[in-house]
């Protein structure tokens, strides 16, 4: 405690399972080289003084006692609040800088890595080091993000980003993680510059499943989403409105792409060519089935595809933000293809998870 410190914690892409983690189902994510970074300086009080010149904002509080919100989604604020419950005792102040590399409210986890970044640093201004373990740090993560508030999202992001690498998340409680051995590159993330409404457009989808869920518990005396088969609830959807029915008979076909995916990566090896086919399946039930790709985003996956791509797919809640191609060799190609489309391409790889960096390190989150 006492000296400068400086955290980088990283976005990530979902590969599989989107839209599933909030249901107890499994993800596919990987914590990507795109990162929020925290550095600061200690200060004689107990005063955070934050700049993040990215957004031309400035915040700060007085972190020895309560932090009052400026309004929902105030995850620096709730972060240390959640901190300071869980053990943290606040006797020394930073002035902070946050700079970031992640496409903002696009999908590839900007909110998280936030989160996740200010509950290392704030944990490291006070004990010289981060929390216990990584799985912690995204517990206290979600709490601070999602618990805080009351919104729908699940805890992938928070446990891509503070884990990292390539990661097999099971979202029924209690969560486990599983690192995938897959060594994998080429993928090209693809910013469509249209904001996207992440709790509106999942909490949409979310109550259109749970109303279709209801329905096939009620039918169905001993379903289990995670293994009762679409064949067993078929006569049941007919009883549902078309957008439950479309994004439940959606969420089993992807429930069962994922469960491919994983046998698919779970050898250093990849069939890369299957591996793009899984991921343009799942996009398919995203768009048709639970309705989260735009015209835009549609664009720039056709035009990543023309360019080489083996697949692609929207990347996190959709509405708007961002979509990957997955394409190994044809990376440069793709990029070009995304901005010609109206979008901004970006080169992404692999990253290990939220850790103190020192400061020489390079901009792009890598450490």
């Amino acid at each position: 405690m006492g000296g400068r410190i400086c955290v980088s914690a990283p976005g990530r892409i979902c590969l599989f399972g989107e839209h599933q983690d909030f249901l107890g189902l499994s993800v596919i994510a990987c914590a990507i080289n795109l990162d929020i970074r925290i550095s600061g300086t200690p200060r004689k009080d107990t005063v955070f003084a934050i700049e993040m010149p990215d957004l031309d904002q400035r915040d700060e509080f007085d972190a020895a006692r309560r932090v009052p919100y400026h309004g929902r989604r105030d995850y620096i604020r709730s972060a240390t609040n959640v901190v300071g419950r869980h053990g943290v005792d606040f006797a020394c102040g930073y002035d902070c800088t946050i700079r970031g590399t992640i496409p903002i409210n696009a999908g590839a986890s900007s909110s998280s890595a936030l989160t996740v970044a200010w509950v290392s640093f704030s944990w490291a201004t006070q004990n010289g080091c981060m929390p216990e373990t990584p799985e912690e740090t995204a517990r206290l993560a979600h709490l601070a993000e999602v618990v805080e508030f009351g919104e729908p999202g699940g805890m992938m992001d928070h446990y891509t980003s503070a884990v990292g690498g390539l990661l097999f998340i099971d979202c029924k409680e209690p969560i486990t993680v599983e690192r995938l051995p897959a060594q994998l590159d080429g993928f090209v993330l693809g910013d469509s510059l249209q904001p996207k409404d992440t709790t509106g457009v999942l909490g949409k989808s979310r109550r259109a499943v749970e109303a279709g869920l209801a329905i096939l518990r009620d039918g169905v005396p001993e379903f289990d989403f995670r293994t009762t088969s679409l064949e067993e609830v078929e006569p049941l959807l007919g009883k549902m409105a078309e957008e439950s029915r479309k994004r439940i008979v959606a969420n089993f076909h992807n429930r069962e792409i994922c469960r491919k995916a994983r046998e698919l990566l779970s050898a250093p090896a990849t069939d890369t060519k299957r591996l793009g086919e899984l991921l343009h399946e799942h996009h398919c039930h995203l768009r048709d089935g639970i309705g989260i790709s735009t015209p835009k985003i549609e664009r720039m996956l056709d035009a990543a595809m023309e360019a080489g791509a083996l697949g692609g797919k929207v990347n996190g809640s959709g509405g708007g933000g961002t979509m990957f191609a997955y394409a190994p060799g044809r990376q440069e190609e793709v990029k070009t293809a995304i901005d010609a489309a109206g979008g901004r391409g970006l080169t992404i790889a692999p990253r290990q998870g939220v850790t103190l960096v020192e400061e020489s390190a390079d901009e792009e989150g890598t450490s």
